[in-house]
């Protein structure tokens, strides 16, 4: 009995050794396992990373980049400068509801930009002009207009006209030479918009509101506070048939947000504002846009807009 007891001890012993190896080699095989696994992990996320930020550069270097309203195409980065760029796009109907004007109309509808037409010094003498003429009043909340057309100037929560209650204090707060260069600037506008759309310069009527915006962070306190609104220059004004801007201060130097955007069907482009640049285009909801809220600093500008329609039209504003 005593041999069967050893006999049995052994093929327990070996039974018990069989399940340590086969157990030693699971182990070993998960460790391998396991290992592939990390080691794949690694690769894979080596690969996202690069692929990520290839990515992320081209998204901040290239044409693109994520606003607050999605991905947008910049027409106009700050500090390029851009001689000329004009894009073509189809017109809206909404010229149909007006009386037409052959040879002025919009049949070419599109937008253009340039760098070249308005100096930097000579959009900092018109900035002056405007800082002059705001600082008579402003808003109380973010947005501040002055039009010297009219002499419309924003005042705490309402607008005055700056010519009455004013009086010949305006003549110690602007100069015929402000005016003068005024008219030059306007001229070259119309001008470039003519020249841009095939049509005769003499065809052009400025028209209203023509005015200075300053634009700041401040809370809006009434609804002409309200600029970042999504609009139509046809639909909201009526007489508009080609808009301009002149942008008097830098994006991201002089303030943040701010940035002219154009809301197309399925994508939104943008124009970065700087001293001197002029972006124009068409009024019909061809290009429907709106001005992104300002974050920091102060944004100035001057509308400049123009009809073909000549019982729209309005004279340059004369000191008096």
């Amino acid at each position: 009995m005593a041999p069967q007891r050893r006999t049995g001890s052994r093929a327990a012993e070996s039974s018990g050794a069989g399940a340590g190896a086969r157990a030693g080699e699971r182990r070993r095989l998960s460790g391998i396992k396991n290992n592939v696994q990390k080691d794949s992990r690694r690769k894979w996320l080596k690969v996202a990373f690069l692929l990520s930020s290839a990515m992320l550069g081209y998204l901040l270097t290239g044409s693109y980049l994520l606003s607050e309203d999605g991905v947008a195409e910049v027409l106009a980065h700050r500090g390029e400068s851009l001689q000329y760029k004009f894009i073509e796009i189809p017109c809206s109907e909404d010229y149909d509801s007006h009386k037409r004007f052959e040879g002025c109309t919009p049949r070419k509808c599109g937008r253009g930009i340039t760098d070249a037409i308005i100096s930097r010094e000579e959009a900092e003498r018109i900035r002056r002009i405007a800082e002059r003429g705001l600082s008579l009043g402003g808003s109380d909340g973010g947005a501040s207009i002055l039009d010297l057309h009219s002499g419309a100037l924003s005042f705490g929560k309402h607008f005055v006209n700056m010519y009455r209650y004013f009086g010949d204090k305006i003549h110690d707060t602007f100069t015929e030479e402000d005016f003068q260069l005024y008219r030059d600037v306007r001229q070259r506008i119309q001008q470039k918009i003519a020249l841009a759309f095939g049509i005769s310069a003499s065809s052009l009527y400025l028209t209203k509101p023509t005015f200075f915006s300053r634009i700041n962070n401040s809370e809006a306190k009434t609804t002409h506070d309200e600029y970042w609104h999504p609009h139509i220059d046809k639909v909201t004004y009526g007489s508009f048939d080609y808009t301009s801007l002149l942008y008097l201060s830098d994006y991201t130097e002089d303030f943040g947000g701010g940035r002219f955007v154009f809301m197309d069907e399925g994508a939104n482009r943008t124009v970065e504002p700087q001293a001197g640049r002029v972006s124009f285009f068409t009024s019909g909801s061809e290009n429907l846009h709106h001005v992104e809220k300002v974050h920091w600093g102060t944004r100035y500008a001057i509308t400049i807009s123009f009809t073909c329609n000549p019982d729209h039209g309005i004279g340059d504003p004369v000191l008096t």
